[in-house]
């Protein structure tokens, strides 16, 4: 298959390398001093999975550059999808298929559910609509990425841990070009289980980012300090039964308890989440996708969420300028 990943970060640089080295074709769009190491050094990924990889693809900060490929995998920040939406046709023939791996609640999510929710827009991830107007949710196959990943420096990958990329049609069905998919993932050596469930897999995420990361940028603790304080692990479990019930509201029930979701965050310790790692570094936190998103879900259904709504306040202050400017208030 021809892949282009769009938005070669951390997680986007570990796909390219395993695709590449399983026989692949994958051309990464990127930018910056990351692009620019790339192009002149090749890509090499320091992998503790895998062992350390070079390889040496196509890359570009222009998708016309590239062409129609077979699929795109998009591994930019959920909230830096709006921009690069209009371009994602430079890389699209007729059977290409889109395969976003975000964090958060999906732009796509009410794509293929059917009932009285089929066609309906979330607008925190998809505000006024440009995502959708410019990505058919026809072409998407959902992606949800468990892959430990950092850019260590420009065209240099350090990925300690996990390689589990599960996905699912919107619709549930195993259609041929998920099943091509995952052939292709899983030859890469990659863990690409095909779920006809995916918005569970996304609850299971979500059950454990929506607490841990806001609370962690707030407090600037690990997951380890957090956890081992009463009044901050009691506030997970808060967050997590509101979780539960916006999710038991769209007919999700998270199969897996709170308590064990805690039990695995705490064997990681010192992790400082990507939020909190966003917060140091001065990036733009994916607080919408994640935080936000599920308030409007709890909204449209009329699901309490009082610990959601205030830790996402909190974080809305702290992390987004706009929120201390005067015309917010």
């Amino acid at each position: 298959m021809k892949y282009a990943i769009y938005g070669a970060g951390a997680i986007g640089s570990v796909l390219a390398a395993r695709l590449m080295k399983a026989g692949e074709e994958v051309a990464l769009i990127a930018r910056g001093a990351h692009l620019e190491a790339i192009q002149k050094r090749g890509l090499r990924v320091k992998s503790g999975p895998f062992g350390d990889m070079l390889v040496r693809p196509e890359a570009s900060e222009d998708p016309a550059d590239i062409g129609p490929v077979d699929a795109v995998l998009i591994t930019v920040k959920a909230h830096g999808l709006a921009a690069i939406a209009p371009k994602i046709k430079l890389l699209t023939g007729p059977d290409t298929c889109i395969v976003p791996f975000q964090n958060g609640v999906p732009w796509w999510y009410f794509h293929g559910l059917g009932g009285k929710w089929e066609g309906e827009r979330v607008e925190a991830v998809d505000p006024a609509g440009v995502i959708s107007r410019n990505i058919d949710a026809r072409r998407v196959v959902a992606g949800i990425a468990y892959c430990s990943a950092h850019i260590a420096e420009p065209g240099v990958v350090v990925h300690p841990e996990s390689n589990r990329f599960p996905l699912g049609e919107p619709s549930g069905e195993r259609t041929d070009r998920i099943q091509a998919l995952a052939r292709s993932f899983t030859k890469a050596g990659l863990k690409a289980a095909i779920r006809t469930e995916i918005r569970h897999e996304i609850w299971v995420k979500l059950l454990g980012n929506v607490p841990f990361n806001p609370i962690s940028a707030l407090t600037r603790a690990t997951l380890g300090e957090l956890l081992r304080f009463d009044p901050t692990c009691d506030l997970v479990r808060a967050i997590m039964g509101e979780v539960r019930a916006v999710a038991a509201a769209y007919g999700i029930e998270i199969g897996i308890g709170s308590e064990r979701r805690i039990e695995g965050a705490r064997k990681v310790d010192a992790h400082k989440t990507s939020m909190l790692q966003d917060l140091e570094a001065g990036r733009r936190p994916e607080l919408e996708p994640i935080v936000g998103a599920v308030i409007e879900l709890a909204e449209k259904v009329d699901v309490d969420v009082p610990n959601i709504r205030t830790v996402y306040a909190l974080t809305k202050l702290l992390m987004d300028p706009a929120a201390r400017s005067p015309a917010s208030s």
